[in-house]
C-alpha cells in the first residue's frame, strides 16, 4: 500500500461511528462468523480472548457469532454459543467486558435457525425443527410450520436476550435475519407458505420479523441499539432475492425501520458487486439510500473468494481495498465488517489503518480448527 492510499486508509476508516447509544472508534466491524468451541453452549475465557484480541488489535464494533436464544429448537449444536442460562450468560458478560477493556465496542449477534436445524441434534436432541410452513428452503417438507403459540415464544425468547444484552453491558444487538435462518424463512417466499397475517406478500412475509424487532426495541432502552442482519442470497441458493427491484426492497426495509432498526448489517458474498442493473450500489448502498439508516457492508473484504469456499479447504488470494474506500468516501455505506481477515490476522485492522497491509497474515482454511 502506499503512502497516498495508507493516508486515505486512515482518513476513511477511522472515522468514529456512532448510533444511539453506541460509539465505535472506527469503521471498521468485526463480521459474526460461527467458531463452534463453545462447549455446553458456553463462551469461555478462550472466547472472551479470542474477540478481546481483534478489539485490541483495532476493530471498532465486534459482532458476535450467533448466539441461540432461549428457544428449544432455536439451535443444531452444543459448540455453537447460547444467550440464555446462568453460565452462558456469565461467559457472555466477560466477552462484553474483555473487549471493552481492549477499547471495542461489542454487540451480539442474536439468532435461531429454524427448519435448518438438523433433527436429532443438540442441544435439545428432542426438539422438532420448525418455521414457517414446515418446509425447507426449497420447498420439500421439513419440520412443522409454526403455530402463534410458538411465534410469540420465539418474539418474547429476541426480547428476553436484547434486555440480557443490554443488562450484561453490551453496546446493543444484531437479529440475525439472513442466510435462510427462521427470520429469513419468514421473509423468503420459498419457505413460507402461510395463509395468515404472517404469509402472502413481501410486505406480509416481514411482519414476523418487524415483530420480533418492536419487541426488542421495547425491551431495552433508548439507548441501547438495534442492528439487523439481512441478505438476499441463502446458503447453497447464492442467485436468490428476497426483492428484485429497489421497490420491492423499499416495501422489505419499510416494516423494518418503521418497527424499530437502527442499523442494517447487508450480507453479500462479495461487497464490489452492484445490487440492481442500472447502478453501481452493492446491496448495502441501496438499503442505506432506500431506508435512510445506516448500514454495514460485508463480503470478501481483502479477498477474492467467498466465505463457504473456506470450509471447502479453499483460502483466497489477499486483494486490495482501493474499491472499498472508494465507496466509503462516497458515503454508500458507513462501515465495513471484516469476516476472514481477522481470522486470520487479529491485527488487520491496526495494519490496515497504518498502511501496513503487506504485514498481514493472510487467511488460510486451516485457521478454522483453531481460535487463536
Amino acid at each position: 500500500m502506499t503512502d497516498v492510499t495508507a493516508d486515505r486508509a486512515a482518513d476513511t476508516l477511522s472515522r468514529p461511528f456512532a448510533v444511539r447509544g453506541l460509539s465505535s472508534r472506527n469503521r471498521i466491524a468485526m463480521a459474526p462468523m460461527t467458531r463452534q468451541f463453545s462447549p455446553g453452549g458456553v463462551p469461555g475465557e478462550d472466547v472472551a480472548d479470542y474477540y478481546a484480541r481483534r478489539a485490541a488489535g483495532g476493530v471498532g464494533l465486534i459482532v458476535t457469532e450467533g448466539t441461540y436464544i432461549d428457544h428449544s429448537s432455536a439451535g443444531t449444536s452444543d459448540q455453537v454459543p447460547r444467550f440464555h442460562g446462568e453460565d452462558a450468560l456469565a461467559g457472555w458478560a466477560r466477552v462484553a467486558d474483555a473487549v471493552h477493556r481492549a477499547g471495542g465496542a461489542v454487540i451480539p449477534q442474536l439468532w435461531h435457525v429454524g427448519v435448518t436445524r438438523t433433527e436429532g441434534a443438540p442441544p435439545v436432541a428432542d426438539a422438532e425443527p420448525v418455521g414457517p410452513s414446515g418446509i425447507s428452503l426449497t420447498g420439500e417438507p421439513k419440520g412443522r410450520a409454526m403455530t402463534q403459540q410458538d411465534l410469540d415464544d420465539v418474539i418474547a425468547a429476541f426480547a428476553r436476550a436484547a434486555a440480557e444484552a443490554e443488562r450484561l453491558g453490551f453496546d446493543g444487538i444484531e437479529l440475525h435475519g439472513a442466510h435462510g435462518y427462521l427470520i429469513d424463512q419468514f421473509l423468503w417466499s420459498g419457505s413460507n407458505r402461510r395463509t395468515d397475517a404472517y404469509g402472502g406478500d413481501l410486505v406480509a412475509r416481514t411482519r414476523f420479523a418487524a415483530e420480533i424487532v418492536a419487541a426488542c426495541r421495547a425491551a431495552v432502552s433508548d439507548a441501547f441499539p438495534l442492528f439487523f442482519r439481512m441478505s438476499q442470497w441463502k446458503a447453497d441458493a447464492y442467485e436468490a432475492k428476497l426483492a428484485q427491484t429497489p421497490g420491492e426492497l423499499d416495501a422489505l426495509l419499510t416494516p423494518l425501520t418503521e418497527a424499530g432498526v437502527d442499523v442494517f448489517h447487508a450480507s453479500t458474498r462479495r461487497y464490489w458487486l452492484p445490487e440492481f442493473d442500472g447502478s453501481d450500489l452493492n446491496l448495502a448502498g441501496w438499503v442505506k439510500k432506500i431506508s435512510g439508516r445506516p448500514t454495514l457492508t460485508v463480503g470478501s473484504v481483502g479477498l477474492d473468494g467467498d466465505f463457504f469456499g473456506a470450509f471447502q479447504g479453499n483460502s483466497p488470494t489477499v486483494t486490495g481495498i482501493g474499491q472499498l474506500l472508494e465507496r466509503m468516501e462516497r458515503d454508500e455505506f458507513d462501515m465495513v465488517a471484516v469476516g476472514r481477515g481477522l481470522i486470520g490476522d487479529p491485527e488487520w485492522a491496526a495494519k490496515t489503518l497504518a498502511g501496513r497491509t503487506g504485514d498481514i497474515t493472510p487467511f488460510d482454511a486451516e485457521m478454522l480448527r483453531t481460535l487463536h
